[in-house]
């Protein structure tokens, strides 16, 4: 009887700290040998020449969820699995979102039944709050963080999401009691408002202006805000999708006075721009999304928070609306910007883009590549070591790279149900042509080897996150913590 269900034999594993050219054996889904020579196995990968990695995880993804626009997003449980495995992702984090007068059990067990007959890579679930009501904070948050949902975001502006400071307060006690972690949408609500009414006063509709609404200092602000509360409290915090210098260095600064602040940014603020919006007619409304892309002194912000360790994250918050009348258009071709969803896919092209401008282009190194796309985001969310590494006992999660193999990103070649991508064109080096979820082959030869609804769910723990990278001082400052000394 063969000793191993699969050897991946002769690659190069590569996990966040280490590197080594050996075979990788495989049993019962589980990862049991790291060695040279290994024992014949009933299935042999021939891994020579190729980079053998932990299975990505795309922290930060929409699927089969209503947004505040009252759409719900074009890919659902299969297809958004299904292209998140083919761009070697072997789990994903969307979320169960909250509405108002909605109760959190509700919408999470709604979300479950959506995701189990459906998703064919590994998923858990973030919780998006936006009403937190007394039921809520004292009893259905705490509850479903025992559970497993040991994260959830909140929203500093859209009309039927956002909570004002005191929500947030009130949300960042429970995390803090609980151990969970607070993840923030930050933008100033009111700002971007503000903008917009003028520009659509002046007749300013066309999807461009969607770029200038959602103004860098309105990010900026809204960072630095959410900040305070989170030291105010002494509860870990996470921003997510920051597109701007000005948001960015008000994280670096939390975290060189050693807030557990931590940074997430997305391929939209790396590879677009704002003139990607200005299209004729409508055009643009495809590269709409919130925060919007820059320009070209922000991506080159975004790629040294990518190096110096500012941002632990790298997500593609794949939020896919189709450009059609169920989704960009849904209010008619002569819609304003204000009316078109905000979002853009990306699951699948995620990781190649970020291996091939990062680690091919010296910018990153492979063990920097590995921490963004798999290891910080297991650590962060409470799946490490189950996910996120090649390890002894580790869920056998891998990716086999080609890292010489070229490829033209287009949407004809992906597999999501959104008609079109934003990275149309793009040409990249590197792309993952196996993948492995738990042992099993589930991609291989261009083809899906997954049944529906083989996906597993994970509950996470509720670790401390390991702090940001930066320089740190021990001592902390006796106002810092005041808030959560009023709630101890």
């Amino acid at each position: 009887m063969a000793e191993f269900d699969l050897v991946v034999r002769g690659g190069t594993v590569v996990t966040a700290a280490d590197k080594a050219r050996c075979d990788v054996g495989i049993r019962d889904g589980r990862v049991v040998a790291l060695a040279e020579g290994l024992p014949k196995g009933k299935r042999e990968i021939d891994a020579t020449d190729r980079l053998v990695l932990p299975g990505g995880i795309d922290s930060h993804v929409h699927i089969e969820q209503k947004g505040s626009y009252g759409i719900t997003s074009s890919d659902d449980f299969f297809t958004g699995t299904r292209s998140a495995l083919f761009g070697g992702n072997t789990t994903v984090m969307p979320f169960a979102a909250q509405h108002k007068g909605q109760g959190l059990r509700q919408v999470v067990e709604a979300y479950r039944d959506l995701a189990t007959p459906k998703a064919v890579c590994d998923y858990a679930f973030h919780l998006i709050v936006s009403d937190p009501t007394e039921q809520v904070l004292g009893q259905e948050l705490p509850a479903l963080i025992k559970d497993g949902f040991t994260s959830f975001k909140v929203f500093m502006t859209y009309d039927l999401m956002k909570l004002d400071d005191g929500q947030m307060l009130d949300v960042l006690s429970v995390a803090r009691r609980e151990g969970a972690l607070v993840m923030v949408h930050a933008e100033n609500h009111e700002v971007i408002k503000w903008i917009t009414k003028r520009l659509l006063d002046r007749g300013h509709r066309a999807p461009k202006y969607h770029a200038i609404s959602h103004a860098r200092l309105a990010e900026g602000e809204a960072t630095h805000r959410a900040i305070v509360l989170s030291e105010l409290m002494d509860t870990p915090m996470l921003i997510v999708h920051v597109s701007a210098e000005l948001a960015m260095n008000a994280i670096r600064d939390a975290q060189t006075r050693g807030l557990k602040v931590y940074g997430e940014t997305c391929p939209q603020y790396l590879f677009l721009t704002a003139q990607d919006i200005d299209k004729p007619g409508l055009e643009g409304a495809k590269f709409c999304c919130s925060p919007p892309p820059r320009d070209e002194a922000s991506q080159e912000a975004m790629w040294r928070g990518l190096e110096n360790g500012t941002f632990q994250l790298f997500s593609s918050d794949h939020a896919p609306y189709r450009f059609d009348e169920t989704a960009k258009l849904s209010k008619g071709p002569n819609a304003h910007f204000r009316e078109i969803p905000p979002g853009m896919p990306g699951v699948e092209a995620r990781a190649a883009l970020l291996f091939s401008e990062g680690v091919r282009t010296g910018r990153i190194d492979i063990h920097r590549f590995v921490e963004l796309n798999s290891t910080n985001a297991a650590k962060i969310y409470g799946l490490f070591p189950r996910k996120g590494t090649i390890a002894i006992g580790s869920d056998a999660d891998i990716a086999i790279w080609e890292p010489d193999l070229e490829r033209t990103i287009t949407w004809d070649d992906l597999h999501d149900n959104v008609g079109y991508t934003p990275y149309e064109g793009k040409k990249v080096t590197g792309w993952p042509t196996i993948v492995i979820r738990r042992g099993e082959v589930v991609i291989e030869g261009g083809e899906l080897h997954a049944e529906r609804g083989s996906g597993a769910f994970l509950p996470c723990s509720t670790p401390e996150p390991a702090r940001p990278r930066g320089r740190f001082t021990p001592e902390m400052d006796p106002a810092r913590n005041f808030g959560a000394q009023l709630v101890e």
